[in-house]
């Protein structure tokens, strides 16, 4: 399989003051289609630093960052935002759900940033909400839906542009534990379908549905090891 993430060197420092905090020191990783990679570590290891760079959310102080063969350690924020749109699929802790709009409109929103047609959107959005089972939710707004459906809107809408990764953050923080393990079921069909997903928790439980888990301590790489 082809490398879809190529991190090397890569270090993001911060300045408060006159001193420097290390949050990123030189870390370098491959991550290749189809794999499902898990990032752990605790709280300030560096694992939300590393999962921002990747998503393009932000950029690094010093090192490369290539995804999909493509540089973009220091692209615009232009430049950023159209990767963002076509190449990554996000879903948070917080589902980040437009609360007025319904579960299809929620889905297609990444659709018409991508300049995609009404109907194009429409149907698009259909067929990621069926992807993750919930085409009979789609016209119910998020305060209609429980905590595991509104995940699963938010999984769709990661997938609805046939992104490059999935890249979930603490997907299954605000859920409960049977929720959290019908989600985590969820990521191993859509891995099984041929999605490249990231994720990052601090839950071993959670990190053991992965296939791979890359352990961070103090800004570096402690481990990272096949699961």
């Amino acid at each position: 399989m082809k490398k879809i993430i190529e991190v090397k060197d890569i270090s993001r420092h911060y300045y408060v003051g006159t001193q420097t905090v290390k949050a990123l020191d030189t870390i370098s990783v491959d991550i290749r289609q189809n794999e499902y990679v898990s990032f752990m570590g605790a709280s300030g290891s560096g694992k939300s630093t590393l999962m921002n760079i990747i998503g393009c959310l932000d950029s690094p102080t010093g090192g490369k960052y290539k995804l999909n063969s493509k540089d973009v350690s220091n692209m615009t924020e232009n430049e950023l935002a159209d990767i963002r749109n076509k190449e990554i699929g996000f879903v948070f802790q917080t589902f980040n759900l437009l609360p007025r709009a319904s579960a299809l409109d929620n889905v297609s929103l990444p659709l018409v940033y991508a300049g995609y047609s009404s109907s194009e959107r429409k149907d698009m959005a259909m067929e990621a909400l069926k992807d993750v089972d919930l085409v009979d939710r789609a016209t119910h707004n998020p305060n209609e839906l429980s905590g595991g459906q509104r995940q699963r809107v938010a999984i769709a809408r990661a997938l609805v542009n046939n992104p490059s990764i999935i890249l979930a953050d603490e997907p299954t923080g605000n859920l409960d534990s049977k929720t959290s393990h019908s989600i985590m079921d969820l990521f191993s069909i859509l891995h099984d379908r041929g999605n490249t997903i990231i994720m990052v928790t601090h839950e071993e439980d959670i990190a053991k549905f992965s296939k791979r888990i890359v352990r961070l301590k103090d800004g570096l790489i402690s481990s990272d090891k096949k699961n």
